[in-house]
């Protein structure tokens, strides 16, 4: 499998800084965010799959734009893969024809442009020989993290997530696992708001990493805009043992 990072910033504001969105190989993303805008009109027609972490906006963002834009262009519907709990947010508060039409309906219920798929916690879906298993996480709203696996080698996304014993117990059980992708959207001086958030900063994400029982390849990822070299910096101090690395876009790992 092959992930290329379009998107990996907890904000916007230059042409590096779009939100959280990977496109595995040519026909999936994980996560729509402002990076999918990227993509040349070629390149978002033949994406089939869409697997959604959770429903905020920097995860969403693109997903409208992309039905609109290529649905007429294609003979099948996109698969937007969600908790059901997220279907339902998005169904009534993006798709819901005030925000945006439901291009569940258009251009007919019988072949529409978009299609929901629920997912599950642990129920792995297999596309092609590859697997793509929904994974804990904890958060503001419904969330999951993603367990992918190309039979060779695996990744983990975390999503957006706070604390999570669950994660590690599963992490932990992955043999082939080779790359760990995780949050950190603030810094120290800001753990009162992350952990209100449901986010980690560096002090959490030390507590977390010490739970890894495993050699992996660390990246981390949802830096905000404006505080990514004092947060990778304290990241070095408080969990430089980890060597964790800041995710970049255009950035690609295969595994």
């Amino acid at each position: 499998m092959r992930l290329r990072v379009l998107g990996c910033s907890g904000g916007i504001g230059g042409r590096h800084l779009r939100t959280t969105c990977f496109l595995i190989d040519s026909d999936v993303l994980i996560d729509a965010g402002t990076g999918v805008g990227d993509l040349s009109l070629a390149e978002l027609s033949i994406i089939d799959h869409i697997f959604i972490s959770h429903s905020h906006l920097d995860h969403v963002a693109s997903i409208p734009f992309m039905v609109d834009t290529v649905g007429g262009m294609r003979t099948k519907p996109i698969l937007v893969h969600a908790t059901r709990a997220t279907i339902e947010i998005l169904k009534n508060h993006l798709f819901n024809w005030a925000i945006w039409p439901d291009f569940t309906e258009i251009p007919t219920p019988e072949a529409p442009f978009l299609r929901y798929e629920e997912i599950e916690l642990g129920r792995t879906f297999t596309l092609s020989g590859r697997e793509i298993t929904p994974i804990p996480a904890i958060h503001t709203v419904p969330a999951v993290g993603f367990h992918l696996d190309s039979g060779a080698s695996s990744l983990v996304f975390s999503g957006d997530t706070g604390p999570n014993d669950a994660l590690w117990r599963i992490v932990n059980r992955i043999r082939n696992l080779k790359f760990l992708i995780i949050e950190t959207a603030f810094s120290n001086k800001e753990r009162k708001l992350a952990d209100m958030a449901k986010h980690l900063c560096p002090q959490t994400l030390a507590e977390e990493l010490a739970k890894l029982e495993r050699s992996v390849d660390i990246y981390i990822t949802h830096l905000k805009p404006g505080e990514i070299e004092l947060t990778m910096q304290e990241i070095e101090e408080c969990a430089g043992a980890f060597r964790p690395r800041m995710l970049q876009n255009n950035l690609v790992l295969e595994f």
